[in-house]
């Protein structure tokens, strides 16, 4: 469904009750702020998908990936201003599982009862799984220094630099791979209005509309940050399982919108190139360069060192997601899997204790 004007009757209420009951109920502050991104998203994907008619799937996949992105890194920007390094990590977690087990299911399931089967790029569907596998490797190993060495907080920031510098080198050669060098893998033709469909944006109407949605979203998120973890205890849920699975799926609005939507319209590959994406730019982009912006903003700097059952889910869910996209083709049970799994993980991480790294 696409954004309408009307959308924003949650975002006006929201508004209003965020300015007005701040100082009463940071419960309901929360609920608002979670209701008030998700239309925002809704423009934000829509702005993209238009993107992707002028530039191709490949990049248009990318496009969304980044800013639907947008509003993550603006969420663990503001948590991480306050120090709250746990919430900023189960965030992410719940950011890369979500893209690739709830997005990625949803929009497989969308798809696949519309469309017997459905076929995408193998070559450009196993690379990203190569990506993923990277992500994996970078989420165990300061998790399993930790263990190891034991708790030597100066050497786990070193490492954790260290992986982060290469992580963001590793990102950017990736960004030369899929969008210049082997660009044809990536599905590269330019997308065309359907019957039915009104005509695309113009580059500049989406640029504007896409500047705009992520401004208001940075502003109704730095509230949501500030309401977490009194909201947390209200619902009698833990701060992780807010972080990996409500802030997430709320962050993951533009993702779901558009990747459902396209894939409806059988254009799997950049379904796929935003699911897929966005994972992998949350992992091997946005965590460690929030791990460089700690060391300037915080009161201190943040480490790579997740717990162990963040690191278990990625790490399972990437398995699962390479399994499931190997092949080229995809069906609407395969989509079923994917959010099995996502459910299980879930309840995994209502019940989990509050755990420290």
């Amino acid at each position: 469904m696409k954004p309408s004007l009307n959308w924003l009757l949650i975002f006006v209420p929201a508004t209003i009750a965020l300015e007005l009951l701040q100082p009463t109920s940071h419960a309901l502050i929360f609920v608002t702020a979670c209701l008030a991104i998700l239309p925002l998203a809704g423009w934000l994907g829509e702005a993209t998908e238009h993107l992707a008619h002028h530039t191709g799937e490949g990049i248009g996949g990318l496009l969304n990936a980044t800013f639907g992105n947008a509003a993550e890194l603006i969420i663990a920007l503001m948590a991480l201003q306050r120090g709250m390094h746990d919430v900023v990590k189960a965030s992410l977690t719940g950011s890369i599982i979500g893209n690739l087990l709830l997005v990625t299911g949803v929009s497989v399931v969308a798809g696949g009862l519309k469309f017997k089967s459905q076929q995408f790029s193998r070559s450009g569907a196993r690379s990203q799984a190569t990506m993923l596998l990277l992500a994996s490797i970078a989420l165990i190993l300061p998790a399993t220094f930790h263990a190891l060495a034991g708790d030597h907080p100066r050497k786990e920031h070193d490492l954790s630099l260290e992986i982060s510098i290469v992580l963001l080198l590793t990102y950017a050669l990736s960004l030369v791979f899929t969008l210049k060098t082997h660009k044809q893998l990536f599905g590269g033709e330019r997308g065309k209005a359907q019957e039915g469909e009104s005509a695309p944006w113009s580059i500049r109407k989406a640029i504007g509309i896409l500047a705009a949605s992520t401004a208001l979203i940075a502003w109704v998120s730095e509230i949501l940050v500030g309401s977490v973890e009194v909201a947390a205890q209200s619902f009698g849920m833990t701060s992780v399982f807010v972080g990996v699975i409500v802030v997430a799926i709320v962050g993951n609005a533009a993702e779901h919108s558009t990747a459902v939507m396209v894939a409806m319209k059988d254009r799997m590959d950049l379904s796929l190139g935003i699911a897929l994406g966005s994972s992998i730019q949350i992992a091997v982009f946005v965590a460690p360069l929030l791990v460089l912006v700690s060391y300037f903003i915080g009161p201190t700097p943040m480490n790579l060192v997740f717990t162990e059952a963040e690191v278990v889910a990625v790490a399972l869910s990437v398995l699962i997601a390479t399994q499931i996209t190997n092949d080229g083709e995809s069906n609407w049970m395969e989509g079923v899997l994917l959010l099995a799994v996502y459910a299980i993980l879930g309840a995994v991480f209502f019940y989990l204790p509050e755990v420290k790294p």
